[in-house]
């Protein structure tokens, strides 16, 4: 995977997505939207890749946003589809069909929010800030914050927070429920290691359909996401890994999960 914004790594079962434009704070453009779709894409359907960790480089942003610039001669037709341009590539993050990890190591503004927002699991700097300034534009947030961030946090809190454009502490947003836990920034990395470690190691057919379950069934009522929920537990009963992981407790040792 040869990227011009984007650098990955991979250790075992843990890969490791790196934004990569420190000079403009690892701003979103065209460019960075077009690749990170990519990258889901081709990520999608690597059976070797059980884990991804996104973070930005340098030490000042995760994601500071789009590139305002880019945006200040667009037409009305061209900002919607720079809107559903990011979206799509958000889309496919989201979608991808095992755990991703957000490590914001320091501003997620505007799209670094909304990126944040798309991953399964976010894991923040003692140093990072998270909010969706567009209202300070006189713009609102268009990759995806009006959607995933009312679902993550409730409805009038996200309203505050879109409306007044507002930075918010990791502690903040730790206390409103959108990130998993704040890190002592020297620790960040290590730390979404070691949880990523702790992910790749069960199995993932059940991580996969685990995830399935919660996306698909949040917007189902409950008696259609319970009987979703035991169907997909059904399906799990076809795969090597149920039989290996039923056996490995039976027999008192370490499950070896194999993805199939």
């Amino acid at each position: 995977m040869n990227f011009e914004t984007l650098q990955y790594q991979q250790e075992g079962y843990v890969g490791t997505l790196t934004i990569n434009r420190p000079d403009a704070l690892n701003a979103l453009n065209n460019t960075v939207l077009a690749e990170l779709k990519s990258f889901a894409e081709q990520a999608k359907s690597k059976s070797d890749l059980r884990v991804l960790i996104i973070t930005g480089s340098g030490e000042k942003a995760f994601v500071a946003g789009a590139d305002i610039k880019a945006m200040q001669s667009m037409t009305a037709a061209e900002a919607t589809e720079f809107s559903y341009t990011a979206q799509a590539a958000f889309n496919a993050i989201e979608a991808l069909p095992f755990a991703v990890i957000a490590a914001v190591n320091g501003f997620a503004l505007g799209g670094g929010c909304e990126l944040a927002l798309s991953c399964d699991i976010i894991l923040a700097s003692e140093k990072a800030k998270f909010g969706l300034p567009e209202s300070t534009l006189g713009l609102l947030p268009c990759f995806g914050g009006t959607q995933r961030l009312p679902r993550a946090i409730g409805l009038y809190k996200a309203k505050e927070m879109v409306f007044t454009g507002d930075f918010y502490s990791a502690v903040a947003c730790e206390a409103m429920g959108f990130v998993n836990r704040v890190i002592a920034p020297e620790e960040l990395l290590n730390q979404a290691s070691a949880m990523a470690q702790t992910i790749a190691s069960r199995g993932p057919i059940a991580v996969a359909k685990a995830k399935e379950s919660m996306h698909t069934g949040f917007d189902l009522s409950l008696a259609d996401g319970l009987k979703q929920e035991g169907a997909l537990f059904g399906e799990l009963f076809h795969t090597a890994d149920q039989k290996e992981g039923i056996g490995a407790f039976v027999e008192k040792r370490k499950p070896n999960f194999k993805g199939n």
